[in-house]
């Protein structure tokens, strides 16, 4: 992470150059709907780790003790009613095993299903990322847009200011009437203050990403101007479908909730199956119950316990209808996500190629326009063109290279999209 703080003036404390590294990390850190997309995806992650215990035995200790009531035995039916000696104690200490050995793929299932839906809630976080840094990034580039408005502007100005001077001194010498000058300072004037609205734009600006960013909103933003002389390549369309076919968040996400569906077709289908657990036990108890005996008694066994729920056969046949027709819903929204996300692709693919074609065609407009400022300022100069044309040149120059500026960072900014689309933002 590349942080400048330099001093600054007016009502901000210092400056800040921000990369868009820089401006991802920190957007990501303080964003309040990842923190709980995270949170998500980590009680996802438990819940993995939970329906794996269920591969684990069952493990029960009981303890028991209580007071015993007198027994009344009766001798012929209800009558000749006898109070035998009992104990008034009694004592139960017991352990048991149950290992699962075939739940009918019931624990498998229930696993796989819960690293579908971990692995659903890593892609819901991977997508609000995206989501998240493509908006910063649209924030970024209209500060940058911003900066480059102002440089424009002030080299304008510039320009502005010395041909003022010549036009004075032309006005002395008698060449051109006061109206050149009076017209000359009006321009000035407008150029400045489009410079001291382009200046607010990027405070303001600057404090929007202050607060998302969760730094101290007085810092003013410096932009990386470096992104603009970077050379912006337009991939094979083809390729960036195939690639968000294998790597788009929200193309990972229809697949897998495709395969949960499936998953829980299964699960519907395994109720049909029995259930078979080996168990171990072991009791250690006083009285003998038989006998009212005051001792203790120790017994154990081990053995195998298979269940089968009859009601399953027709109970369950709706769940499993149900879940058919889920798994064919969750098939189609795959097939819908992937027409959609071919459309986003060319969309975003066509943009940004127009963006480039606009990029390449308004920097020969450049070229012309300054070339028309120049011979229209030249035959100004000799009295050859009124100063109207002198400033109608310098508008269309400065029209010119702010299209030119608003151009590139569109050029800019469609190629993160084309990227986001394919999923490799």
């Amino acid at each position: 992470m590349l942080l400048l703080l330099q001093c600054g003036t007016g009502n901000t404390a210092g400056t800040m150059f921000l990369t868009v590294d820089s401006l991802f990390s920190l957007g990501i850190a303080s964003n309040l709907q990842l923190r709980a997309a995270m949170l998500e995806e980590r009680m996802a992650g438990l819940r993995s780790k939970a329906a794996r215990n269920a591969l684990l035995p069952e493990v029960t200790v009981d303890l028991q003790a209580g007071y015993i009531g007198q027994p009344i035995v009766f001798q012929r039916g209800l009558t000749g009613a006898t109070r035998p000696e009992s104990p008034d104690w009694l004592q139960n200490y017991a352990v048991s095993i149950d290992q699962p050995i075939y739940h009918g793929g019931r624990i498998k299932t229930a696993i796989r299903q819960a690293e579908i839906e971990q692995n659903i809630a890593a892609l819901q976080t991977s997508d609000n990322e995206a989501d998240i840094k493509l908006a910063l990034l649209q924030q970024y580039m209209n500060l940058f847009s911003y900066y480059k408005q102002r440089e424009v502007l002030q080299r304008n100005i510039e320009e502005s200011e010395m041909r003022l001077k010549d036009i004075r001194k032309m006005k002395e010498e008698g060449i051109i009437t006061n109206n050149d000058v009076l017209r000359s300072e009006l321009q000035l004037t407008n150029d400045r203050l489009a410079l001291t609205e382009a200046e607010n734009n990027i405070e303001l600006c600057s404090m929007q990403l202050d607060i998302l960013l969760g730094i101290d909103e007085t810092l003013l933003i410096v932009p990386d101007t470096t992104l603009l002389a970077q050379t912006v390549m337009l991939p094979g369309y083809e390729n960036c479908v195939a690639d968000a076919y294998q790597n788009n968040p929200k193309m990972q996400i229809a697949r897998q909730q495709n395969a949960l569906a499936q998953t829980q077709t299964q699960a519907a289908r395994n109720e049909y199956l029995p259930k078979i657990s080996l168990y171990a036990n072991n009791t250690l108890a006083r009285p003998i119950t038989r006998t009212m005996a005051d001792q203790f008694s120790n017994s154990w066994n081990v053995g195998v316990k298979i269940s089968y729920s009859l009601s399953s056969l027709y109970k369950n046949r709706k769940n499993v209808s149900e879940r058919r027709s889920n798994e064919l819903y969750y098939r189609n929204e795959e097939e819908r996500m992937k027409q959609s996300l071919r459309i986003t692709i060319r969309q975003a693919y066509l943009d940004h190629a127009e963006a480039l074609q606009r990029v390449n065609a308004l920097n020969l407009s450049v070229q012309q326009a300054r070339e028309n400022y120049r011979i229209v300022q030249n035959r100004y100069l000799g009295q050859l063109a009124i100063l109207t044309d002198l400033l109608d040149a310098n508008n269309v120059l400065l029209s010119a290279e702010l299209e030119l500026t608003v151009a590139r960072v569109t050029a800019l900014y469609t190629y993160y999209e084309l990227l986001n689309a394919c999923g490799r933002l």
